[in-house]
């Protein structure tokens, strides 16, 4: 029982910090011209959502390394989520940083497979973001995308992209007036954080 309270208080304290930690990075910078409808995350949602992830982790009989890699994982996908709803943003130091440790982690190990996984996730975003020169898709949904096949594993990570395309598509349907850009990071951390505990077992 401690050890379920101590993953609840540590993820909820991930997330926590990872909002702020994404204000403290989008405090000076301005949106774009065509960022999406701007707004706040949902900082209590968030934080149980992480907590109740920790808890749910140490019942499934996760192992430290992989309850401090999750959460690490939470703080980051949070920080995406409301950088994204506060600026339309997805800054670098909370994509490719984590993807960069995960990579080289991999490459110590010769663990290939996290490069090809990180490659087979993120090559359909790559070809949208470039296709639409950064308008259909954003660089920063991009580097999710790699960041989440490299933790993840490719075939979840996949199936998240999945399940947040679907529920962008309703969500904007069900929530908006007028068509325009969305901003896509909370679906795809929403539904990547989801699929940790799928994840964690590859």
């Amino acid at each position: 029982m401690l050890e379920i309270v101590l993953a609840v208080v540590f993820f909820g304290c991930a997330a926590f910090f990872g909002i702020e930690l994404s204000r403290a990075a989008c405090a000076r910078v301005s949106p774009l011209e065509d960022a999406p409808p701007l707004g706040h995350p949902p900082v209590a949602a968030l934080v149980a959502a992480g907590a109740f992830l920790g808890a749910l982790l140490v019942v499934r009989g996760m192992q430290p390394i992989e309850l401090g890699t999750s959460a690490f994982l939470v703080l980051v996908l949070v920080a995406c989520w409301s950088s994204d709803s506060l600026r339309g943003i997805v800054p670098d130091v909370f994509t490719l940083l984590p993807l960069g440790i995960l990579l080289a982690v991999a490459g110590a190990r010769r663990d290939w497979l996290v490069f090809a996984s990180a490659l087979i996730a993120v090559t359909p975003f790559a070809v949208a973001a470039w296709t639409t020169h950064g308008r259909g898709m954003g660089w920063g949904d991009v580097k999710l995308a790699a960041l989440a096949g490299a933790a993840l594993g490719a075939p979840v990570a996949i199936l998240a992209i999945l399940v947040a395309c679907i529920a962008a598509v309703v969500g904007s349907r069900l929530g908006r007036t007028k068509a325009g850009p969305i901003a896509f990071a909370p679906y795809l951390a929403a539904a990547f954080g989801a699929a940790i505990p799928l994840g964690m077992l590859r």
